[in-house]
């Protein structure tokens, strides 16, 4: 039946497999370099993403691409992101499909060490904090990027119950002063 469309069996598992090996690269290397990777792309950034996306769906269509084949490779990656939305449901296997959040910020301060593993720069941060609507560094009680790439701006006044920031790299540095105090007894 393939066949008739352009793909032999011997094509078909080509095609399966070219797939699955670059997904798990692609998510391997978003892994490696972090999660502000993909998040929000500038348009030097989406161009790059345009064109490794031309390169990988022709590694997986292979040299005269069908229809056959690239409704194949197209099932074969939404089968796959379906199956890697599940897994990240598990704590063991979310940590290998995700990056952790990381504390950017702790009160007013930047923490220089996360920025730098997160390739994320001190004028990146500060024009976040004024799309959060920021108007001095007084107001921030922390600021996090998100596993998803998103950067989170938390803001002073109002404090932060502690399981908000569980499984944050640095978490422990925001102030006491802006996390919500157990009731006492």
């Amino acid at each position: 039946m393939w066949h008739q469309y352009g793909l032999t069996w011997a094509d078909a598992g080509r095609v399966v497999a070219s797939a699955v090996v670059l997904y798990v690269l692609v998510l391997a290397l978003i892994r490696v370099m972090g999660q502000r990777t993909m998040a929000s792309l500038s348009s030097f950034d989406l161009a790059a993403a345009v064109a490794l996306g031309a390169v990988v769906g022709r590694a997986i269509l292979g040299y005269t691409p069908t229809l056959a084949s690239g409704a194949l490779g197209l099932l074969t990656l939404l089968v796959l992101q379906a199956l890697t939305g599940q897994l990240r449901r598990f704590r063991a296997a979310a940590g290998l499909v995700s990056n952790p959040p990381y504390l950017l910020m702790a009160g007013s301060h930047a923490i220089d060490e996360n920025l730098r593993r997160t390739h994320i720069s001190g004028p990146e941060l500060t024009a976040r904090l004024r799309l959060a609507g920021v108007r001095q560094r007084a107001e921030v009680a922390c600021v996090i990027l998100e596993s998803t790439g998103q950067i989170s701006v938390l803001r002073a006044g109002v404090p932060i119950e502690p399981d908000l920031l569980e499984g944050v790299v640095g978490a422990e540095q925001v102030p006491s002063s802006y996390m919500q105090q157990p009731p006492q007894p």
